[in-house]
């Protein structure tokens, strides 16, 4: 089955499921990049931060480019305009292509005038080096300004978002801009499989825990980047396409009612 896409606002589709590869390194992040888009997958998502841009690039290397969606993330310590530039540059270098489908902030940096920086990535568009920009880690409040201020779309906001963070202000504040939600760490790095609320939905519908985290995620409208490091997973992580929770499953999802923050909470402003 086809992975489903997405509008953004940049006028170009995302699709629902993605590979995220933070922590794959070396030769096994250039094998599950590979795997992955040989069974199918039309997204990897990476960062600078990762520190794995060359092991992407071997993975994508002799792929169709246009066949898939690559995403990677400006650190907050590159927000000055140059430094954005400079940043994208060598991505897109390290990762061996010609443009990226998405680049965002990773991080925001209160000492950098957002401005700044979406100036850059208006001037990076300019120059077909990257087809939409968006954002990672923003609140509310600073997703709202960046909407405001940017002369480029904002196209997604990459958040932590599993069912023991159920973030639903900032997913209806997200939609009512345009802007997608895209969901990192959406097993809670696991921990979200052994809540008994998802392990009886599990047993409920012959689903696995994980498979059943990401189809509550996906039937909100939220793009999903599970990280897989076997063949096994990749086909699990798969298969949520075709078939949905109910009404009444989904809600005891919801009422979960945790705020359990993974990522970096000493610096996060949620």
């Amino acid at each position: 089955m086809a992975i489903p896409t997405a509008p953004l606002a940049s006028g170009y589709t995302i699709p629902y499921l993605g590979l995220g590869t933070w922590r794959l390194v070396g030769d096994d992040c250039a094998r599950i990049v590979r795997q992955a888009l040989d069974l199918g997958y039309t997204h990897i998502d990476t960062a600078d931060m990762y520190g794995n841009h060359e092991q992407v690039g071997a993975g994508i290397r002799g792929v169709e480019r246009s066949s898939f969606f690559l995403t990677t993330k400006v650190g907050p310590e590159h927000l000055r305009h140059d430094d954005t530039i400079a940043v994208c540059e060598r991505s897109l270098r390290e990762l061996g292509t010609d443009y990226l489908d998405m680049l965002l902030i990773h991080w925001p940096n209160a000492d950098v005038p957002m401005a700044e920086t979406f100036e850059a990535m208006a001037d990076l568009t300019q120059r077909g080096l990257i087809r939409s920009a968006g954002v990672s880690n923003f609140v509310a409040a600073r997703l709202d300004e960046a909407v405001r201020i940017s002369p480029v779309a904002i196209c997604t906001n990459q958040v932590e978002f599993h069912p023991l963070l159920f973030q639903q202000s900032l997913l209806s504040f997200c939609g009512g801009r345009r802007v997608k939600v895209t969901a990192y760490s959406p097993l809670a790095r696991t921990e979200a499989l052994g809540h008994p609320v998802i392990l009886a939905v599990s047993e409920e519908i012959g689903r696995t825990p994980a498979q059943v985290c990401l189809n509550w995620l996906v039937q909100k409208a939220i793009i999903v980047i599970p990280k897989a490091s076997s063949e096994h997973r990749l086909r699990e992580n798969m298969d949520i396409f075709d078939w949905s929770l109910t009404p009444e499953q989904q809600a005891r999802i919801d009422a979960i009612g945790e705020q359990r923050r993974l990522i970096r909470p000493d610096i996060a402003e949620f």
